[in-house]
Protein backbone atom coordinates (compact mmCIF):
# COMPACT_ATOMS: atom_id res chain seq x y z
CA UNK A 1 0.00 0.00 0.00
CA UNK A 2 1.37 3.41 -1.01
CA UNK A 3 1.39 6.14 1.63
CA UNK A 4 0.50 9.72 0.72
CA UNK A 5 1.35 12.66 2.98
CA UNK A 6 -1.25 15.44 2.56
CA UNK A 7 -0.11 18.84 3.86
CA UNK A 8 -2.75 21.58 4.08
CA UNK A 9 -3.99 23.85 6.86
CA UNK A 10 -7.58 23.64 5.60
CA UNK A 11 -9.08 20.63 7.35
CA UNK A 12 -11.95 20.23 4.87
CA UNK A 13 -9.47 19.92 1.98
CA UNK A 14 -7.38 17.35 3.86
CA UNK A 15 -10.46 15.26 4.63
CA UNK A 16 -11.75 15.50 1.05
CA UNK A 17 -8.41 14.41 -0.39
CA UNK A 18 -8.08 11.69 2.26
CA UNK A 19 -11.51 10.28 1.39
CA UNK A 20 -10.77 10.05 -2.33
CA UNK A 21 -7.25 8.66 -1.88
CA UNK A 22 -8.31 6.04 0.67
CA UNK A 23 -11.13 4.97 -1.64
CA UNK A 24 -8.42 4.18 -4.21
CA UNK A 25 -6.44 2.08 -1.75
CA UNK A 26 -3.86 4.60 -0.51
CA UNK A 27 -2.84 5.09 3.10
CA UNK A 28 -3.02 8.77 4.05
CA UNK A 29 -1.19 10.74 6.75
CA UNK A 30 -1.73 14.47 7.20
CA UNK A 31 -0.04 17.61 8.46
CA UNK A 32 -1.52 21.07 9.04
CA UNK A 33 1.65 23.18 8.83
CA UNK A 34 5.15 23.08 7.37
CA UNK A 35 6.95 22.00 10.53
CA UNK A 36 4.48 19.14 11.06
CA UNK A 37 4.98 18.12 7.44
CA UNK A 38 8.70 17.52 7.93
CA UNK A 39 8.05 15.54 11.13
CA UNK A 40 5.46 13.37 9.37
CA UNK A 41 7.78 12.87 6.42
CA UNK A 42 10.48 11.40 8.67
CA UNK A 43 7.96 9.38 10.65
CA UNK A 44 5.94 7.84 7.80
CA UNK A 45 8.33 7.78 4.83
CA UNK A 46 5.58 8.61 2.29
CA UNK A 47 5.66 7.55 -1.36
CA UNK A 48 4.32 10.96 -2.44
CA UNK A 49 3.59 14.34 -0.82
CA UNK A 50 0.58 16.51 -1.68
CA UNK A 51 1.83 19.92 -0.51
CA UNK A 52 -0.07 23.19 -0.17
CA UNK A 53 2.00 26.33 -0.76
CA UNK A 54 0.32 28.63 1.75
CA UNK A 55 1.13 27.04 5.11
CA UNK A 56 1.67 28.41 8.63
CA UNK A 57 5.04 28.20 10.40
CA UNK A 58 6.93 27.03 7.29
CA UNK A 59 5.49 27.69 3.83
CA UNK A 60 5.27 25.12 1.06
CA UNK A 61 8.30 26.50 -0.77
CA UNK A 62 10.52 25.95 2.26
CA UNK A 63 9.05 22.49 2.87
CA UNK A 64 9.66 21.55 -0.77
CA UNK A 65 13.24 22.81 -0.60
CA UNK A 66 13.88 20.81 2.57
CA UNK A 67 12.28 17.63 1.18
CA UNK A 68 14.56 17.87 -1.84
CA UNK A 69 17.57 18.08 0.47
CA UNK A 70 16.44 14.85 2.13
CA UNK A 71 15.52 12.80 -0.93
CA UNK A 72 13.57 12.57 -4.17
CA UNK A 73 10.04 11.79 -2.94
CA UNK A 74 7.52 12.92 -5.60
CA UNK A 75 5.79 16.20 -4.70
CA UNK A 76 2.42 17.42 -6.03
CA UNK A 77 1.94 21.07 -5.07
CA UNK A 78 -1.38 22.80 -4.39
CA UNK A 79 -1.69 26.51 -5.12
CA UNK A 80 -4.72 28.75 -4.56
CA UNK A 81 -3.45 31.42 -6.93
CA UNK A 82 -4.29 31.66 -10.62
CA UNK A 83 -0.92 33.19 -11.50
CA UNK A 84 1.73 30.86 -12.86
CA UNK A 85 4.58 32.31 -10.81
CA UNK A 86 4.00 30.22 -7.66
CA UNK A 87 3.75 27.02 -9.66
CA UNK A 88 6.90 27.82 -11.61
CA UNK A 89 8.86 28.55 -8.42
CA UNK A 90 7.58 25.29 -6.96
CA UNK A 91 8.70 23.35 -10.02
CA UNK A 92 12.10 25.01 -9.92
CA UNK A 93 12.46 23.90 -6.30
CA UNK A 94 11.83 20.30 -7.35
CA UNK A 95 8.08 19.69 -7.28
CA UNK A 96 6.91 17.17 -9.86
CA UNK A 97 3.62 18.85 -10.74
CA UNK A 98 0.99 21.23 -9.38
CA UNK A 99 -2.79 21.56 -9.07
CA UNK A 100 -4.59 24.89 -8.80
CA UNK A 101 -7.35 25.29 -6.21
CA UNK A 102 -10.25 24.74 -6.45
CA UNK A 103 -9.58 21.32 -7.94
CA UNK A 104 -11.54 18.22 -8.85
CA UNK A 105 -10.53 15.56 -6.27
CA UNK A 106 -10.80 12.82 -8.91
CA UNK A 107 -8.36 14.73 -11.11
CA UNK A 108 -5.97 15.08 -8.16
CA UNK A 109 -6.11 11.33 -7.52
CA UNK A 110 -5.45 10.71 -11.23
CA UNK A 111 -2.34 12.88 -11.04
CA UNK A 112 -1.12 11.12 -7.91
CA UNK A 113 -1.53 7.77 -9.67
CA UNK A 114 0.22 9.04 -12.81
CA UNK A 115 3.22 10.35 -10.88
CA UNK A 116 3.55 7.12 -8.89
CA UNK A 117 3.11 4.98 -12.00
CA UNK A 118 5.88 6.83 -13.77
CA UNK A 119 8.14 6.69 -10.70
CA UNK A 120 7.61 2.94 -10.35
CA UNK A 121 8.25 2.34 -14.04
CA UNK A 122 11.54 4.19 -14.09
CA UNK A 123 12.62 2.59 -10.81
CA UNK A 124 12.35 -0.84 -12.42
CA UNK A 125 15.07 0.30 -14.73
CA UNK A 126 16.28 -0.86 -18.09
CA UNK A 127 19.34 -0.83 -20.26
CA UNK A 128 21.69 2.15 -20.02
CA UNK A 129 21.17 4.87 -22.62
CA UNK A 130 24.15 6.60 -24.24
CA UNK A 131 24.13 9.77 -26.34
CA UNK A 132 27.66 10.96 -26.99
CA UNK A 133 29.29 11.68 -23.63
CA UNK A 134 25.96 11.30 -21.81
CA UNK A 135 25.22 7.99 -20.12
CA UNK A 136 21.94 7.29 -18.33
CA UNK A 137 21.47 4.28 -16.07
CA UNK A 138 17.70 3.91 -15.45
CA UNK A 139 18.13 1.12 -12.91
CA UNK A 140 20.39 3.20 -10.67
CA UNK A 141 18.75 6.47 -11.75
CA UNK A 142 22.14 7.96 -12.46
CA UNK A 143 23.24 10.17 -15.34
CA UNK A 144 26.79 11.20 -16.19
CA UNK A 145 28.49 13.37 -18.79
CA UNK A 146 31.94 11.88 -19.14
CA UNK A 147 33.14 11.42 -15.57
CA UNK A 148 30.84 14.15 -14.23
CA UNK A 149 27.72 12.98 -12.43
CA UNK A 150 24.58 15.03 -13.04
CA UNK A 151 22.64 15.98 -9.91
CA UNK A 152 19.15 15.59 -11.34
CA UNK A 153 15.84 15.76 -9.52
CA UNK A 154 13.36 12.94 -10.16
CA UNK A 155 11.40 14.58 -13.01
CA UNK A 156 14.53 16.09 -14.54
CA UNK A 157 15.99 12.58 -14.76
CA UNK A 158 12.81 11.23 -16.37
CA UNK A 159 12.68 14.12 -18.84
CA UNK A 160 16.30 13.67 -19.89
CA UNK A 161 15.77 9.91 -20.26
CA UNK A 162 12.70 10.51 -22.45
CA UNK A 163 14.69 12.81 -24.76
CA UNK A 164 17.72 10.49 -24.79
CA UNK A 165 15.68 7.46 -25.83
CA UNK A 166 15.07 9.19 -29.18
CA UNK A 167 18.05 11.51 -29.79
CA UNK A 168 17.50 13.93 -32.64
CA UNK A 169 13.74 13.32 -32.64
CA UNK A 170 11.52 16.30 -31.83
CA UNK A 171 9.15 15.60 -28.92
CA UNK A 172 6.26 17.99 -28.33
CA UNK A 173 5.59 19.40 -24.88
CA UNK A 174 2.35 17.42 -24.81
CA UNK A 175 4.18 14.19 -25.64
CA UNK A 176 6.75 14.87 -22.92
CA UNK A 177 3.98 15.53 -20.38
CA UNK A 178 2.39 12.22 -21.35
CA UNK A 179 5.69 10.34 -21.21
CA UNK A 180 7.26 11.90 -18.13
CA UNK A 181 4.25 12.84 -16.00
CA UNK A 182 2.12 9.93 -17.16
CA UNK A 183 -0.91 11.86 -18.38
CA UNK A 184 -1.93 14.95 -20.35
CA UNK A 185 -2.36 18.23 -18.45
CA UNK A 186 -3.89 20.80 -20.87
CA UNK A 187 -2.65 24.35 -20.40
CA UNK A 188 0.27 23.40 -18.17
CA UNK A 189 3.02 22.72 -20.70
CA UNK A 190 5.13 25.32 -18.91
CA UNK A 191 5.91 22.48 -16.52
CA UNK A 192 8.05 21.02 -19.31
CA UNK A 193 9.74 24.34 -20.08
CA UNK A 194 10.83 24.85 -16.48
CA UNK A 195 12.29 21.33 -16.25
CA UNK A 196 14.04 21.65 -19.62
CA UNK A 197 15.74 24.86 -18.43
CA UNK A 198 17.10 23.02 -15.38
CA UNK A 199 18.25 20.02 -17.42
CA UNK A 200 20.12 22.34 -19.82
CA UNK A 201 22.03 23.95 -16.96
CA UNK A 202 23.07 20.57 -15.59
CA UNK A 203 24.12 19.09 -18.95
CA UNK A 204 26.54 21.99 -19.40
CA UNK A 205 28.50 22.70 -22.54
CA UNK A 206 30.31 19.36 -22.62
CA UNK A 207 27.19 17.21 -22.91
CA UNK A 208 24.41 16.85 -25.49
CA UNK A 209 22.17 19.89 -25.81
CA UNK A 210 18.39 20.18 -25.49
CA UNK A 211 17.41 22.13 -28.57
CA UNK A 212 14.16 24.11 -28.84
CA UNK A 213 12.27 23.64 -32.10
CA UNK A 214 10.01 26.68 -32.25
CA UNK A 215 6.33 25.81 -32.40
CA UNK A 216 7.02 22.10 -31.97
CA UNK A 217 8.96 21.06 -28.88
CA UNK A 218 12.42 19.82 -27.91
CA UNK A 219 15.06 17.36 -29.06
CA UNK A 220 18.37 16.14 -27.68
CA UNK A 221 21.32 16.73 -30.01
CA UNK A 222 25.09 16.34 -29.86
CA UNK A 223 26.90 19.61 -29.13
CA UNK A 224 28.40 21.21 -32.23
CA UNK A 225 32.10 20.58 -32.67
CA UNK A 226 34.20 23.69 -31.97
CA UNK A 227 35.25 25.44 -35.17
CA UNK A 228 38.93 25.19 -36.08
CA UNK A 229 40.84 28.40 -35.79
CA UNK A 230 42.13 29.69 -39.11
CA UNK A 231 45.68 29.40 -37.85
CA UNK A 232 45.29 25.90 -36.43
CA UNK A 233 44.44 23.64 -39.36
CA UNK A 234 45.98 20.16 -39.12
CA UNK A 235 49.14 19.87 -41.18
CA UNK A 236 49.70 16.74 -43.26
CA UNK A 237 53.10 15.20 -42.78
Amino acid sequence: MKTILVVDDERNIVELVRMYLEKEGFAVVAAADGEQALVQYERSGPDLVVLDLMLPKLDGFEVCRELRRRGDVPILMLTARSEDVDAIVGLELGADDYVTKPFNPRALVARVKAILRRTDATAKGGRPIEVGSLRIDPRRREATVGSRRLELRAREFDLLAALARDPGVVLTREALLEDVWGTDFPGETRTVDVHVAEVRKKLGEDGPQVETIRGLGYRLVHPPRPALDAGHFPVAE
